[in-house]
């Protein structure tokens, strides 16, 4: 398995188990799934509503004694209505509680995106605090107390883009360590991953295969399918491979993480095995002509003006 490597030696396998929209015992069966198929890095959040799934997943797999806490990879991540400094401590402790753990592998900023506390989605501008009000900084500073007291091993950030970075770092004593965005052939972001490498920042990409399982309400008309790609399709054919297992192979190859999300213990099992797929020269050279910049995830669910939220990703 290849892995990537924080700037205190900590290691972090490069595929994990995404758990978006996974719940309850689907959740929970898919966690010990892949942690007997071999996967020691697992990926959730507040928002997903399944950390206590995984917490009872984990739980019965350590008591077991054969694969230990400390050998397990776990990401969580905060909610958008809990930036304000008294909100973020006690969030991470919900998380760790829900969990059943004592500490996190890695916690990070969900979005740069602050909500009024307890407003899990905004209907109205009201339900937002602006970047003024709350801005990323004070988050970011309740983070690196966190990572001092012992509560998380390491801090990141998820769907930044290079300016909302650029303006972290400018006031943070301790520079993110990660950043979680959408990667796939068809949204590469190489600009970003050049300027998260330039400081350190190592990058996990979600959705690298399209997320075709999220609600229709999040779907565009007529959105393309990353395992029908026809150039996809020819590599996978060429390394004896799936499409699913070229897309994830194309992410590690790049030297990001990636965290293909599964609930079937056969595709769980699949996406690992892509860790196996030594795509060459080539292979690289076609994925990356793929490139429109197409985003699944588009980020427009907290567009609002009237608090500063424009478009997301868009830089300023």
């Amino acid at each position: 398995m290849k892995t990537l490597r924080f700037t205190n030696n900590d290691v972090l396998h490069a595929i994990g188990l995404g758990t978006w929209k996974a719940k309850g015992g689907e959740v929970k069966k898919a966690v010990k799934d892949a942690l007997y198929a071999g996967y020691r890095h697992i990926d959730t959040a507040a928002v997903y509503g399944n950390e206590k799934d995984i917490g009872e997943a984990l739980e019965e797999v350590f008591s077991e004694g054969d694969i230990l806490r400390e050998d397990v990879f776990i990401t969580s991540k905060l909610w958008n209505d809990a930036h304000q400094k008294a909100y973020v401590i006690p969030a991470i402790e919900n998380s760790l509680k829900n969990l059943k753990l004592d500490y996190l592998d890695m916690y990070l900023i969900h979005w740069p995106v602050a909500f009024k506390p307890g407003i899990g989605f905004p209907e109205k501008p009201a339900d937002y605090f602006s970047l003024k009000e709350v801005p990323l900084s004070e988050t970011w500073t309740e983070f690196e107390q966190a990572k001092n007291d012992g509560l998380v091993k390491h801090i990141g950030v998820s769907n930044f883009n290079i300016t909302n970075l650029k303006k972290l770092i400018a006031k943070a004593s301790q520079t993110p360590e990660m950043n979680q965005v959408e990667l796939h052939p068809y949204l590469q972001q190489n600009e970003l991953l050049e300027y998260c490498a330039s400081h350190n920042i190592l990058v996990t990409g979600y959705s690298p295969l399209g997320s075709g399982d999220r609600s229709e309400q999040m779907k565009a008309n007529d959105e393309p399918k990353l395992m029908e790609i026809p150039e996809i399709v020819s590599i996978a054919k060429k390394h004896m491979a799936s499409a699913a297992q070229v897309l994830i192979a194309w992410q590690t190859k790049r030297g990001t993480a990636v965290i293909p999300k599964s609930t079937t213990k056969e595709n769980i099992i699949d996406n690992f095995k892509a860790s196996s797929i030594q795509l060459d020269e080539e292979d690289m050279k076609t994925i990356k002509n793929l490139n429109k910049n197409y985003r699944f995830i588009t980020g427009k669910f907290f567009e609002c003006p009237e608090m500063g939220y424009n478009s997301i990703y868009d830089e300023e």
